[in-house]
Formats: C-alpha cells, sequence, structure tokens
C-alpha cells in the first residue's frame, strides 16, 4: 500500500533534517508529483499516492538528499510571474535579477518612452532577463547571447514556451553583437572571485555552472570587458544595467564612469539594502 500524502511528506522531512537539507522543498515536490495547488495539498492530507507518484516522489526526494536544488529536481523556476525552464546548464534565476530587470523598465520608459528600442542581454543563460523584458515592453527588439550552447538550448525552449520572439546568438561577451548599436543592454555576467569558492554554499558548487558564477581579477573581469567594448556599441540615449556582486560597487562604478564620463552611473541597493545592481544612463 502507498502511503498517504501526510505521511511521505512526514518522512521525506526528517530524511532532509538529518541532512541539514531544506525541508520546505518538500511541499514543491508534492505539489508538482500530485499536480494539487498548496491549498489542495492541505485538504488532501489524507489522500493516497499513487504508486507513479509515489515513485516519481521518492526519486525527486533522492535527488533532494544529494543536495540538488529544488529547483533542478523539478526542472522549473518562477521569475517576474512566469515559469522557466531550468537545468544545469544555466543558474538558477534569482530575486535579484528581477530587481535589474524592474529597474532597467522602469528607467526605459523615462529614456525612451514607447519606442521600439532594441536590447541585448549579454550572457543569457535560462533567457530571463531578455524574455521577461520582451514580455514586458513588447515592441522591443531583443537578442540575447551566451557563449554556452547548452545555455542558448534552455534559452530557445523558455522563449518558445512564453511566446517571446527573441534572437539567439552564440559567442562571447559582445562579439555577437558588435555590428550593431543598441539602446539598451543588461548582463548579469560572472562576478564572484576565485577564491570565494571555498566560502560558498556546497549545492551551488556542487550543481551550479562554474562559467556562469565565476571570474578572475577579483570577479571584476567580465566588467573591465564590458566598460572597453560597450561604448562604441551604444546609441544616444542608452541604458546599460548590469547585476554586480554586493562588494564590487565602487570598483564597477568606476569603470563606467572613466568609459563614460558624461553619463549617470548609479549603484543601485536590492531589496536587502546590498549593492547589487549598476546604471548607466548615456544621454550624450
Amino acid at each position: 500500500m502507498t502511503d498517504r500524502i501526510f505521511e511521505a511528506q512526514n518522512k521525506a522531512i526528517s530524511l532532509l533534517k538529518e541532512k541539514g537539507l531544506d525541508s520546505g522543498a518538500v511541499r514543491f515536490v508534492l505539489e508538482h508529483v500530485t499536480q494539487k495547488s498548496h491549498a489542495a495539498l492541505l485538504s488532501d492530507q489524507r489522500e493516497q499516492l499513487t504508486e507513479e507518484q509515489q515513485s516519481t516522489f521518492w526519486n525527486k526526494i533522492d535527488e533532494l538528499l544529494d543536495g540538488k536544488p529544488v529547483q533542478y529536481v523539478l526542472g522549473t523556476e518562477s521569475f517576474y510571474g512566469r515559469q522557466f525552464i531550468v537545468n544545469e546548464n544555466v543558474l538558477i534565476p534569482r530575486p535579484e535579477t528581477e530587481e535589474l530587470i524592474y529597474g532597467a523598465l522602469e528607467r526605459s520608459r523615462t529614456l525612451f518612452a514607447n519606442k521600439t528600442l532594441t536590447m541585448a542581454d549579454i550572457g543569457t543563460g535560462s533567457g530571463a532577463i531578455a524574455i521577461t523584458f520582451k514580455k514586458e515592453w513588447a515592441e522591443a527588439i531583443v537578442t540575447a547571447t551566451d557563449i554556452s550552447k547548452e545555455a542558448l538550448a534552455v534559452a530557445k525552449r523558455n522563449a518558445e514556451q512564453l511566446g517571446a520572439e527573441i534572437t539567439f546568438k552564440e559567442g562571447n561577451m559582445t562579439d555577437p553583437i558588435k555590428n550593431t548599436t543598441w539602446d539598451v543592454i543588461l548582463s548579469n555576467p560572472p562576478y564572484i572571485a576565485c577564491v570565494e569558492a571555498e566560502s560558498m554554499s556546497e549545492t551551488v558548487l556542487a550543481f551550479e555552472p562554474h562559467g556562469a558564477l565565476f571570474a578572475d581579477e577579483d570577479g571584476l573581469f567580465f566588467y573591465r570587458k564590458l566598460a572597453e567594448n560597450l561604448p562604441t556599441l551604444m546609441n544616444k540615449p542608452a541604458l546599460i544595467g548590469l547585476e554586480i556582486g554586493h562588494q564590487q560597487g565602487p570598483a564597477v562604478h568606476k569603470l563606467f564612469t572613466d568609459a563614460f564620463p558624461n553619463a549617470k552611473v548609479e549603484t543601485v541597493k536590492d531589496i536587502n539594502g546590498k549593492n547589487r545592481l549598476l546604471f548607466c544612463e548615456i544621454n550624450e
């Protein structure tokens, strides 16, 4: 006989707690396996799982017990109110990146009104930035780049699933977009210094793609490259928006004030009060 929902839930929570892992993920696995809402799951606690549901549930709990993030276990993550496909070829989209898009849209409305603007997302990963910008600004002509074929495959699936018309280009940094000028360029590049790896979560290190996490030169390598290459790629007016490490604000701010001496460059705090965003508004 199979377990009732509450029995499976309690067993899984106990096992995860024993290993010091996040037991809150059990709820999401149960919702996924049973296709029930959180409210329905609460009201149907005594309902028995089918054999197929029980098998799938424990396979996924085994993955959680190995330390795999629940987003990779389920293959999806919510971002800006939409569900994105994720796997181990792409970073899991995070709330800070939602703030990057919100800030970029807000500034773009001031700079461009409702014009048909051109936008590029450098290092798109799952496509979360490019797709969300396109869904929120339907008239935008959006291009997304990544050096990873595997990441681009995920981004293309997300664009198709979410009905976003995006041009995808494979290549390093600004290389795929260098023959055009742009109104908006956004990027969440790798920015963690390699020496910081030892203090990071084992789950992140074991499962998320290191090429999308770590950067040389104390994590500033990609910001230096962007500051070098973007001045010839921007229209006037134009907007650059970047996610940054919370201790990198002064260094990245200087890179972009040097690169764009007449621009308005600002570092912006995230919801947790940490400097996590940089915006560069170019008007002349």
